[in-house]
């Protein structure tokens, strides 16, 4: 890389959470009778706010509550609280338009959380930080 685009890319001011807007809505996937839904708030006053449940039929089997915010220093961080235990914080390492990517690299599981916009189409992918054990869900805009 020359020293000139190295220098470029330092000076590009990090992702906001109102540049993650692209997340808000209400997004849904069924498979074989079980279903999964992530909805997302649109960003305001620097927070978007989301929540995830999963289940069969009328029963839900996993719920989780999100949020993300600008850390101390201004980059966005996925908070993840899953069946409402302590919240596990993921910072944002490169984001697009329509893609965003999530670090932790100290947590056991996930430790890299995507998410990946193709107009109606979501996809959210969880692994490990070089990608392995990945386990995606493709929803659809309701």
């Amino acid at each position: 890389m020359s020293i000139f685009l190295a220098a470029m890319l330092a000076l590009q001011a990090p992702a906001s959470v109102g540049d993650l807007d692209w997340l808000s809505g209400r997004w849904e996937t069924m498979e074989a009778g079980r279903w999964t839904e992530e909805s997302w708030s649109a960003p305001r006053g620097g927070l978007l706010l989301g929540y995830s449940r999963s289940g069969r039929g009328e029963t839900v089997r996993e719920f989780e509550h999100l949020r993300i915010q600008a850390g101390a220093d201004g980059v966005p961080v996925y908070w993840a609280s899953p069946g409402g235990r302590e919240a596990v914080a993921f910072r944002l390492v490169s984001a697009t338009g329509t893609e965003a990517v999530f670090e932790n690299p100290r947590h056991d599981f996930p430790q890299r959380i995507r998410y990946r916009r193709d107009g109606e189409t979501l996809v959210a992918t969880i692994s490990a930080i070089d990608g392995a054990n990945a386990t995606s869900w493709t929803y659809r805009r309701q």
